[in-house]
């Protein structure tokens, strides 16, 4: 209760040699401070609002067990301040009989004060230990009957201080959550997330009952919601456990996140349908250039490995309309996922198709690099005024002639544009033209 107990006697109940006038005066200065603060301490008990709940409650478990050993101490109790109130004044009767006490006074009250002298009925139970019949009374001194009602005071406060915090935090905070849940539920059934359909219908379900379950334990065996600090030994020290909360809290949060990014969805569909059949649509107008590109190439280039160019997916135009009637019938929680996927896939289709365009085409884009470097090599020959030469001019008609006939021999018109440079080259620097070993073509 926060008060110090009563000068002690001697460990086994005697009263030890007989106390003075003064530290009679003393004692009971103390003895009345210390009785005024545990009528304070057991009128806060009396008062609390958790020891009012728990009156009020239907209790069960962990609770209802140490409740009811907890009302049976409170009673315990002032049953124990009425002896201790008695024995105050009994001692104060006495010490008011004379100004100036005699030895046998003294005596008096220092067993008063110091000895056993304070019988109560013992409390209600089963017999003592080795099955010996129940004691009817309990002995006390004043220091041995505070130190008795401070620990029931202690382990009742702790009950009803726990009690009162975990129905302080936890029935609150479940409510709100329930609240959160409900609005949930409502932005859920709007975007087709429901029970049997969807997993997070079915999760949302789940919740629900968690927390219904949840709030109707925490009110009854509050208790059971409570985790002690390690170490602590003071009335109520620790916290509420909020594991199951938090649990259901994150699985909540996590619907509601899902649910939020599939009406997202609804409200966008169908600008992302759009952009979706533009990209499918520029793939196929590229595979369809692909092919196109792939004839010229067969048609203009010879002895060339062109590539085969497939056809436009029909596995995506198929899910791209399913997805277009997932909008058609509001069935957004479906809608989602698929346009995530097509989204994707379509880049990658679109993606294929240019790599195929680049494919095919490549034998072109040689065949006009060489034609860009012969030309190249001819406007050089012409600025240093030797474009007349015979020999680069009859060079200079092979390479042309190769690379603008069809079909094109890619190799031979490069070794033919290779001659020519090398051709270029030696008149450039005044030497005789050689012969000049055939390469492979020039890239």
């Amino acid at each position: 209760m926060g008060v110090a107990a009563a000068a002690p006697g001697p460990g086994d109940g005697a009263p030890g040699p007989a106390m003075d006038r003064d530290e009679v005066d003393r004692a009971l200065a103390r003895l009345g401070a210390e009785h005024e603060a545990i009528e304070t301490s057991l009128l806060a008990l009396q008062d609390h609002a958790g020891r009012r709940l728990l009156e009020g409650a239907e209790l069960t478990g962990v609770t209802g067990d140490r409740w009811g050993t907890a009302e049976a101490s409170i009673n315990r109790l002032w049953d124990l301040f009425d002896a201790y109130t008695a024995a105050l004044g009994h001692v104060r009767d006495a010490r008011a009989r004379r100004r100036w006490p005699g030895r046998e006074d003294l005596a008096e009250l220092t067993e008063r004060l110091r000895g056993r002298s304070i019988v109560v009925p013992a409390p209600v139970g089963p017999a003592g230990a080795g099955g010996g019949p129940a004691r009817l009374t309990e002995e006390f001194t004043l220091a041995e009957l505070v130190a008795r009602m401070n620990e029931l005071y202690a382990s009742s406060l702790d009950v009803v201080v726990t009690a009162d915090a975990v129905w302080s935090a936890l029935p609150a905070r479940i409510d709100l959550l329930a609240a959160e849940l409900q609005r949930t539920r409502s932005l859920a059934h709007a975007a087709g997330v429901r029970p049997g359909e969807h997993p997070a219908g079915d999760e949302l379900e789940s919740i629900t009952g968690e927390l219904t379950v949840l709030r109707a334990q925490v009110i009854s065996d509050p208790l059971a919601f409570w985790r002690p600090a390690r170490g602590s030994s003071a009335p109520g020290g620790g916290r509420p456990d909020t594991q199951r909360y938090d649990r259901a809290a994150r699985a909540l949060d996590d619907i509601r996140r899902e649910v939020e990014a599939v009406l997202g969805v609804r409200q966008d569909a169908e600008q992302r349908l759009l952009r979706l059949r533009d990209v499918l649509s520029r793939a196929d107008r590229t595979l369809a250039e692909a092919r196109t590109a792939r004839g010229e190439v067969l048609a203009k280039i010879a002895a060339s490995e062109v590539p085969a160019v497939s056809g436009p997916s029909t596995a995506l135009q198929e899910r791209l309309g399913a997805a277009a009637d997932y909008r058609r019938r509001a069935q957004w929680h479906r809608l989602s996922p698929l346009l995530e996927a097509l989204e994707q896939e379509a880049e990658d289709e679109l993606l294929r198709a240019r790599e195929s365009l680049t494919a095919v085409t490549a034998p072109l884009a040689v065949r006009a690099e060489l034609r860009g470097r012969l030309d190249a090599y001819k406007a050089k020959a012409a600025r240093h005024g030797c474009a007349e030469d015979p020999l680069l001019i009859e060079r200079y008609d092979v390479a042309r002639r190769m690379l603008w006939s069809a079909p094109c021999d890619l190799r031979a018109a490069g070794q033919a544009v290779l001659r020519y440079q090398e051709a270029v080259a030696e008149v450039l620097s005044g030497g005789p033209v050689t012969g000049v070993v055939d390469g492979g073509a020039g890239g």
